[in-house]
């Protein structure tokens, strides 16, 4: 299946891609910066980084912290991280439905490789010494 993937550059190191808008979901689907980052394959430290920078990037944060203690600690969407997603969203399935002709048509003509193992690679690409016999 081709899909095609949405970023939104807003100005020098302030954009916004279906990787950062995955983290969004992961945390509003988790409750917490470092589960969303667990099940993204993340550090925790990636995470708080990026989630920082969606942070900055907007006049209001799109993520509110919860300190620990009794209740514990966590991480929540704020209505203008819900929004973000949903714009995302909206927008990313627009384009996909203005493109879907073309992407069919390339798509239709994407050679499918087959991959052979790492070991079958290079024992293919080994040639004999000069003077040595191959084994075969």
């Amino acid at each position: 299946m081709v899909r095609l993937t949405l970023r939104l550059d807003f100005g020098p190191d302030q954009a916004i891609g279906h990787g950062k808008i995955r983290l969004l979901e992961a945390v509003r689907d988790h409750g917490s910066i470092s589960a969303a980052g667990r099940a993204m394959g993340m550090s925790y430290r990636r995470a708080w980084l990026l989630v920082d920078e969606l942070n900055t990037m907007f006049e209001l944060p799109v993520i509110q912290t919860k300190h620990g203690g009794m209740t514990g600690g966590g991480a929540e969407l704020t209505p203008l991280g819900h929004r973000l997603i949903e714009n995302y969203r909206v927008m990313e399935a627009k384009a996909q439905a203005v493109v879907n002709a073309e992407l069919a048509e390339l798509a239709a003509k994407i050679t499918r490789r087959r991959s052979r193992s790492r070991v079958s690679q290079k024992s293919a690409l080994r040639q004999p010494r000069r003077g040595s016999r191959a084994i075969a």
